[in-house]
């Protein structure tokens, strides 16, 4: 692995609301080294989304900003980066993903010039025939049967997980240096979803782009991440490689998202393991720890003082006083 192209330093990023301002990511820290693919994992809500919209500088304006921290994109902070530099960056240096396949793709326009789009975009000079190959070629890399057809195709006429392989191949046109995939297999059926994994993979190893690979799924991440980073209520809890993580966790939260896994060799009808109470709404977050109202383990230091992150082994952190 090589050394880190995307360091996130102590990022707060926090939205106005109706009912005042609130943090919906607070003082996350996490690296992503060079031809890495790094999970990002959590309850729905935990700041993973925003995390992925505030690298992109993409939050919704003008609710949205970015109150502190650094994000360091080969040694360039895109947090000050004025708005034309990161138009530069964006797609060009780092492409996204987004959730929704339907949603992300333009209903009205053809396949073929949404893809096409991308090149206008970041290479103006290049032939409008040029663009029309390179788009072909870009729907057959990511397994799009006949994309010839398929470029005068509208979104709504091809499948779930076609469309998914073109916002694949609109990520993939400028050859990012870095990918952010946000749950980009959720909607899809398991067969579909067990197939763009398997893209994803094969099309890092040939590119070698480092991916940062977001989902609530801990079987996904255990299949194609190198490290991963455990997120609850806007906080870091743990970070880690994933053997590491999967053979001995840490944190109380990580310890009760693995056990509430089912699991093949459980006893019959045996209870699911579950993690009590419910995630803290952001307007209604706990002193001290996030997580201490549904800790097993909790004392009365995490009632009141919010847990640093700590080193406790090679690349392994993890913010909890039982350490």
């Amino acid at each position: 692995m090589g050394s880190a192209i995307l360091k996130v330093k102590n990022l707060v990023t926090s939205f106005n609301t109706e009912s005042g301002r609130i943090r919906a990511i607070d003082d996350i820290s996490f690296e992503l080294k060079e031809k890495q693919i790094l999970g990002i994992v959590g309850e729905s809500g935990c700041g993973k989304s925003v995390t992925a919209l505030s690298i992109m500088r993409l939050l919704p304006k003008p609710s949205g900003v970015i109150e502190s921290g650094q994000i360091m994109f080969n040694h360039t902070d895109i947090v000050d980066l004025p708005a034309e530099k990161m138009h530069e960056i964006r797609g060009n240096r780092i492409s996204m993903i987004f959730q929704e396949p339907m949603t992300a793709l333009n209903p009205v326009h053809r396949i073929g010039k949404q893809l096409g789009e991308i090149f206008h975009l970041h290479f103006p000079d290049m032939p409008k025939e040029k663009i029309r190959d390179e788009s072909i070629e870009l729907l057959q890399k990511v397994g799009i049967p006949d994309p010839e057809s398929r470029m005068n195709e509208y979104p709504h006429q091809i499948s779930g997980g076609m469309r998914q392989r073109v916002l694949i191949a609109i990520a993939l046109a400028a050859k990012p240096d870095i990918l952010i995939a946000d749950e980009p297999t959720t909607a899809l059926d398991v067969t579909i979803q067990s197939q763009i994994l398997d893209l994803m993979m094969q099309l890092q190893k040939e590119t070698g782009m480092a991916i940062i690979f977001i989902t609530h799924a801990l079987g996904v991440i255990a299949e194609i991440c190198d490290d991963v980073v455990v997120m609850y209520a806007g906080k870091v809890a743990e970070t880690s490689p994933v053997e590491h993580l999967f053979e001995d966790p840490k944190h109380p939260y990580t310890k009760g998202l693995l056990t509430s896994i089912p699991r093949l060799e459980s006893p019959r009808k045996k209870k699911l393991s579950i993690i009590k109470g419910m995630v803290p709404s952001l307007h209604e977050l706990p002193n001290g720890c996030r997580f201490q109202n549904r800790c097993p383990e909790a004392m009365e230091i995490c009632k009141t003082e919010p847990p640093p992150l700590k080193r406790i082994a090679d690349n392994h952190f993890v913010s909890c006083y039982l350490y």
